[in-house]
């Protein structure tokens, strides 16, 4: 049921892209920066489109169609990276304006609780900086990084140069992968998705032991 699922999520993103190729990467890579949206397979589906290999589809921006080949691939690479950046401020935003009383009591409508936002705490506690970095480089972290940034008043410069380092690493790893793979995209994904899931359990395995410590820190702290 697993797998169905997931691919009924391709199917429809790649049918997505396939119909408004980089309208639909900027803007699906924007709602990656806060709501999961499967970025990985919008960026390796947006790599092999901008390869030539996917018949009928090509790379166009207001009237002009990019030949397949490198200038694709840097259009579709650079549409994810720009749209993806822009929901990360957006998001940064959200969460300074709501702050964090009105994510708890509304936030379920990001997938954003209580027990999340003290996960995401002790994520910002213990790698600063760090932490919008990586969390821009690890799948399913990296779109539950927005709105705490700005709930915990990440600063602003910082937080945007590393989400753009963070999301262009990401985009144009991703998309080479695709425009290397080419009509094989689909095999490549698959094959993918198995590190995919290893990486997104070690992530909650980390992120519990960082929230469990920090509640032993405040504990600790209130008994002191």
């Amino acid at each position: 049921m697993l797998f169905s699922v997931l691919s009924g999520i391709t199917d429809a993103i790649t049918s997505v892209i396939g119909n408004h190729g980089l309208y639909a990467v900027f803007l699906l890579m924007l709602i990656d920066a806060v709501l999961p949206a499967a970025s990985e397979v919008v960026m390796v589906y947006a790599g092999a489109i901008a390869s030539g290999a996917i018949a009928g589809q090509s790379v166009s921006l207001f009237g002009h169609t990019f030949a397949p080949g490198l200038s694709a691939y840097l259009a579709m690479a650079i549409a994810g990276t720009v749209g993806y950046l822009i929901g990360a401020m957006l998001g940064w935003e959200i969460g300074r304006r709501g702050g964090r009383p009105y994510l708890e009591r509304h936030g379920r409508w990001l997938h954003l609780d209580a027990e999340k936002l003290d996960r995401a705490e002790a994520w910002f506690l213990r790698w600063d900086d760090w932490a919008v970095f990586l969390g821009r480089i690890t799948p399913v972290v990296r779109s539950f990084v927005s709105i705490p940034a700005g709930i915990f008043e990440a600063p602003f410069r910082r937080y945007t140069v590393l989400t753009l380092i963070g999301s262009a690493l990401w985009c144009f790893a991703f998309a080479g992968a695709g425009w290397a793979a080419g009509a094989n995209w689909e095999s490549f994904h698959h094959a993918f998705r198995y590190a995919d899931y290893a990486v997104a359990a070690l992530i909650v395995v980390g992120v519990v032991w960082l929230g469990w410590r920090f509640k032993r820190k405040r504990a600790a702290a209130g008994e002191s």
